[in-house]
């Protein structure tokens, strides 16, 4: 019966955080398999919201964004985009924080930020001002230039956006780019390689306008640089091969129309950028926004510049800014302080009994937290957030049920700490407020852990041998 009732749980968990958007409302529900043929194939004019079910400013934007599509309803298309769940959509788009409105006017390949007001008037003031720019775009005979995309197949594309690779250069302009290459090995009388011509083609134009160069595709004529196709061991044509940077060289098994082809381009690209910012908790706002933006925040509070100095703790930063980058597809913030800076935060979050560094994963929708318990290493985070993910850690309540006061502090200057009569007076201070009236050192009471509560943040969805 407790199973039962488990299972019941989550699933209606998992149906109160399902889409902000249903069929009975205006509003386009847009995904990578349809975003190509409804949005950049239209004629129309499209404002696309990218947003994530968790997020409070998207629930808040969402009848807004109804409203909205209810009055512009056969005058300019209105979509939305769950981008939590199609990552790889909202990453071609440099989507980095939630809701992100995206104007696909003229050129669908490079649509416009919205930077306007989040109520339904100043969204439809917005759409009909950008519309009215459409059309006098139109008579003044500017077309966009999306017509390769609306071919079928694909269209013809721009061969020159296909490189052409010899033995001569393709060390130094594959090898040695930190660019993103998908290079095909082909024949000239092969008549697969024939019809994978046009679709390659118009593929390479695409990636190119949609990754800004990041990805690229290139072509080999394997019976005139045979050095190239005997060193990566090419027996038949077409074959395509994806190379990255300082990795060996992986065979591409994806389908071979311009639409497979992108696809999997645009799935490098994500793979390819930048982590999320490490930043300091210098304000309120930083927080605020970090934990309320973002599915999970990840806070580390770091010994005192006068216990590390600047090598120790560019040591403990780096550390961060690797699990940062490993973990860099989730939707998730990564904040760090130092230790006394912030005490409410650490007195919410039960931090100080287990001395510093110290990790706190938060869920603000929750007000849920967990703890690192294990070493403050690459190892000992990744399998913290394994833990949280399988079920097998505990969380707590953050302190007082809401994210703390923020003291506003000067950013880290990036070297050793200096000893001065104002430290020497807060120290003081702070060992006469641990000492008065107390025989011994008391380490401040840690919150009431229950089960595990951050089923819905999905922490984790690495292959099983990568753990």
């Amino acid at each position: 019966m407790r199973a039962f009732l488990g299972v019941l749980a989550c699933s209606l968990t998992v149906l109160s955080v399902h889409g902000l958007y249903s069929a009975s409302d205006d509003v386009v529900e847009l995904n990578p398999s349809n975003f190509n043929s409804e949005v950049i194939q239209s004629d129309s004019l499209w404002l696309v919201e990218f947003y994530a079910p968790w997020c409070g400013h998207c629930k808040n934007l969402a009848p807004e964004w109804k409203k909205a599509a209810m009055a512009l309803k056969g005058i300019v298309k209105v979509g939305a985009v769950d981008a939590d769940q199609h990552n790889s959509l909202g990453g071609q788009y440099g989507v980095r924080g939630f809701p992100s409105i995206k104007i696909f006017g003229a050129n669908k390949h490079k649509p416009e930020d919205y930077q306007g007001g989040r109520s339904s008037q100043a969204i439809v003031d917005a759409a009909l001002n950008a519309l009215r720019s459409l059309v006098k775009d139109r008579l003044g005979g500017k077309t966009g230039g999306t017509d390769y995309g609306k071919q079928s197949g694909g269209g013809a594309g721009n061969k020159k956006d296909v490189v052409e690779l010899t033995d001569d250069n393709f060390d130094r302009t594959v090898l040695d780019s930190d660019d993103v290459w998908m290079v095909e090995f082909f024949a000239p009388w092969c008549g697969h390689c024939k019809n994978l011509e046009p679709e390659w083609t118009a593929a390479a134009t695409e990636v190119k306008e949609q990754t800004k160069g990041k990805v690229k595709l290139g072509a080999v004529d394997a019976t005139v640089h045979q050095g190239l196709a005997s060193r990566y061991g090419i027996r038949g044509f077409p074959t395509i091969k994806v190379f990255r940077k300082g990795e060996e060289p992986e065979d591409y098994q994806g389908g071979r129309t311009r639409s497979d082809i992108v696809a999997r381009a645009m799935d490098l690209y994500s793979d390819n950028i930048p982590p999320p910012e490490l930043q300091e908790i210098l304000n309120e706002d930083v927080l605020k926004k970090t934990c309320e933006d973002y599915q999970l925040c990840i806070i580390s509070v770091l010994p005192h510049i006068l216990d590390t100095g600047a090598s120790g703790r560019n040591s403990y930063l780096e550390v961060m800014r690797m699990m940062a980058d490993k973990y860099k597809k989730k939707t998730w913030g990564w904040l760090w302080t130092e230790a006394g800076a912030q005490m409410d935060l650490e007195s919410s979050l039960g931090i100080g009994g287990f001395g510093y560094p110290a990790m706190a994963a938060i869920n603000a929708r929750k007000m849920k937290f967990a703890l690192l318990r294990g070493s403050f290493s690459e190892t000992g985070i990744h399998e913290f957030l394994r833990e949280l993910s399988v079920g097998r850690g505990s969380t707590a309540t953050v302190g007082g049920g809401a994210l703390p006061k923020i003291n506003t502090v000067e950013p880290w200057d990036g070297k050793d700490g200096v000893v001065s009569i104002e430290n020497s007076v807060r120290v003081h201070r702070c060992l006469s407020l641990l000492f008065s009236n107390t025989p011994f050192l008391a380490f401040p009471q840690l919150p009431m852990e229950d089960d595990i509560d951050l089923s819905d943040v999905d922490l984790d969805d690495l292959e099983k041998d990568e753990l």
